[in-house]
């Protein structure tokens, strides 16, 4: 890092300004990392927001370009049976069974 900052100021230093090393202002454009995600939960259906943290938070992330996973765990385990997911109704998100039907869709792997 320390040797690129210096040859970098080679051409400063000599006078030799039309000699550019690396771009005009000196930086380059970042690189977009794509992260591996697994959301984990426990909550399950006493408590609907929560329930559907997973299952929200692994949409947006999958969205944004990162491979995601969804880990479900104790009472999460009863958000995968139709029954449970449809009475599911958080607070500000849509229902729980768009959202897993959703997550269905795109692929992303649901463990339970």
């Amino acid at each position: 890092m320390i040797r690129r900052h210096l040859l970098k100021r080679i051409p400063q230093v000599l006078g030799l300004s039309f000699l550019r090393l690396g771009s005009a202002n000196g930086q380059t454009a970042p690189t977009k990392k794509s992260l591996k995600i697994m959301m984990k939960s426990s909550w399950g259906s006493d408590d609907a927001s929560r329930a559907s943290f997973a299952f929200a938070h692994g949409l947006a992330l999958s969205e944004a370009g990162h491979d995601v996973q969804i880990f479900l765990t104790g009472e999460a385990t009863y958000l995968m049976r139709k029954a449970t997911v449809e009475s599911i109704f958080p607070v500000g998100w849509p229902p729980l069974s768009e959202m897993r039907d959703k997550v269905l869709a795109k692929h992303i792997p649901v463990f339970s």
